[in-house]
């Protein structure tokens, strides 16, 4: 969708379909779970049932099936936070409303180690997708009925979890070498005040996405693996690493589980 003063321009392909994403209203769920690597989509449509594959464009593919009765879908949306707006902004125009995105991080604090599972209540905006949606003084936080769903799933799972802001960045390796970028010394600085301030673990879509959920009046959450921590690193830490993203999806599916029951209740 593209908005130009109070004109909204939806793009479309010819086949009807939303222009990057390629689904409509017909083919996916209200209800969404939003890896970032495409590869991850059919290992959480496992978890559906009946799903089937419907779309396949670029780093967004899409399978739809069932849970509780209820059509989901899962779409990939690559990897930062504008792929990650545009297949956001194409699925609420197709009707989906609730959306957890599930993904990996890299730890902050020292005592989340590899492994754990990071739901984040909100997220520092250090990157450059939600600016174009909204000033840097409003917070980029998830919505609250889906973080507290996220909180139960894992804790019902008895996976070690750690609700809290994180950090969305644009660059992974100014992350992991910031001494080698020529604005090192604003990088290492921040670094230090994220994690005095307590954040919890860095990414890469989940300020985009919070912002542009607000903006589109959709729930949206997210919850992530920790990978490693490299501040368990430096301190001389015992520090695993884990790439099994199972245990962040099967926390992401018992949420949307709860979401949807709790939906069918209201209603």
């Amino acid at each position: 969708m593209l908005k130009t003063g109070g004109i909204v321009m939806v793009y479309e392909s010819e086949q009807g379909l939303e222009y990057h994403i390629k689904v409509n209203e017909d083919l996916i769920g209200r209800y969404v779970i939003m890896p970032g690597d495409p590869k991850r989509c059919s290992a959480i449509a496992k978890y559906l049932e009946d799903a089937e594959l419907v779309a396949d464009s670029r780093e967004f593919v899409t399978y739809t099936g069932y849970l509780g009765g209820e059509k989901v879908s899962v779409t990939s949306t690559g990897i930062g936070g504008p792929s990650a707006a545009i297949a956001l902004e194409e699925l609420v125009h197709s009707g989906a409303h609730t959306f957890i995105r599930v993904g990996t991080c890299g730890g902050m604090q020292t005592d989340i180690i590899g492994g754990d599972i990071v739901v984040a209540t909100g997220s520092v905006r250090m990157e450059g997708t939600s600016r174009e949606y909204a000033p840097i003084e409003y917070p980029a936080v998830a919505d609250i009925d889906v973080v507290n769903a996220l909180v139960r799933s894992a804790k019902a799972l008895a996976v070690p979890v750690h609700a809290g802001v994180v950090q969305s960045k644009d660059s992974f390796y100014g992350q992991h070498s910031p001494q080698i970028m020529p604005v090192s010394y604003e990088l290492s600085d921040k670094w230090e005040a994220w994690k005095r301030m307590g954040c919890k673990a860095s990414e890469m879509e989940s300020a985009a996405l919070f912002i542009v959920g607000a903006f589109l009046k959709v729930r949206v959450g997210a919850c992530f693996l920790v990978v490693a921590n490299q501040e368990r690193a430096a301190a001389g830490l015992p520090n695993p690493e884990v790439h099994d993203t199972d245990r962040a999806i099967r926390v992401a599916v018992n949420a949307i589980k709860e979401l949807i029951e709790e939906d069918k209740r209201k209603n």
